[in-house]
């Protein structure tokens, strides 16, 4: 696995303060053990977000001047819209991790929308979203770049 992708695994399981998931010999897919760390996981990804968003609440109210400079008003304005947009692709994250949540409590976690099998733990980990299965995402990529390019 390239090192972006480790890091970043290990950043999203560090936020939740959990470790990879060791699976025990003959455990079933997606077991309640499983599936608890995937719960610990994404309600703690999604409560950082959350505290994020409040963040950038409280700095935009704290920040917000009227500068009678053009240039620095320009300046604010630009990053306040930086700030609004990153804030915007967080808010549909947790829109997407509070959807895996409801999956998860449906028992429909960890199998792939479009084929059906298994995820895969590792997959889940890096990408705890996730709703296709490798082979399928590659595809579907395949086909977005045909239709795109």
């Amino acid at each position: 696995m390239p090192a972006t992708k480790t890091k970043k695994t290990l950043g999203i399981l560090a936020i939740a303060g959990v470790e990879p998931y060791q699976v025990k010999k003959d455990e079933e897919y997606m077991s309640p053990e499983q599936m608890e760390h995937f719960t610990t996981i994404l309600d703690s990804w999604r409560t950082q977000l959350r505290e994020e968003v409040d963040r950038t609440v409280d700095h935009m109210k704290d920040e917000a001047s009227n500068f009678p400079d053009p240039v620095d008003r320009a300046t604010q304005e630009e990053e306040f819209s930086l700030e609004l947009r990153a804030r915007d692709r967080e808010r549909r994250l947790i829109k997407k991790i509070s959807k895996t949540l409801k999956k998860l409590e449906e028992d429909d976690f960890g199998f792939c929308d479009s084929c059906g099998i298994e995820i895969g733990i590792r997959r889940l980990e890096a990408r705890p979203t996730a709703d296709l299965c490798i082979d399928c995402k590659t595809l579907a990529e395949i086909k977005e770049k045909q239709i795109i390019g």
